[in-house]
């Protein structure tokens, strides 16, 4: 089973997590040196999976994860520090909000389940005619008696 989409998959059909680029030519596609590739490693800003061999294997999202750091270090003129803190929040905000995702349709769900519960309940009632009298208050005494010792 596939955690991220809850089907099987291919455990030969690559996706943008496959880790299959060796750090030379991950070092190409992003257009970095590989001495930068490993300190970016060693800084946590990317984690890409290692062989048994401990040989770094980049996936098409850690490539694209090198041109985002790129980006932000030379264009924008963010630090190292910052840099890992920003990707830090958006991998936070991305739990958050398949955190939401997956809260939204449990409440869904319960609502539906809600709905089809209080449908049932309506479904059971007996269709009868109750007699209804009204109670005349009008006709209603009331008496007050103190109590002993006030």
């Amino acid at each position: 089973m596939d955690g991220r989409s809850g089907r099987s998959r291919n455990p030969y059909e690559l996706t943008a997590e496959s880790p299959v680029y060796v750090i030379s030519v991950a070092a190409q596609l992003s257009g970095l040196h590989p001495q930068t590739l490993r300190q970016y490693d060693r800084l946590g800003l990317v984690s890409p999976d290692r062989t048994a061999g401990r040989g770094r294997r980049y996936s098409a999202r850690d490539i694209e994860l090198l041109r985002t750091v790129q980006q932000l270090s030379q264009d924008e003129g963010i630090n190292l520090a910052g840099i890992k803190r920003i990707i830090e929040l958006e991998n936070q905000v991305a739990a958050l909000q398949s955190r939401v995702a997956e809260l939204s349709a449990a409440v869904e769900g319960a609502a539906a389940a809600m709905r089809q519960r209080e449908a049932q309940v309506h479904a059971s009632y007996r269709r009868d005619l109750v007699p209804y009298q009204d109670v005349q208050q009008a006709s209603a005494l009331v008496v007050w008696r103190p109590k002993r010792g006030e």
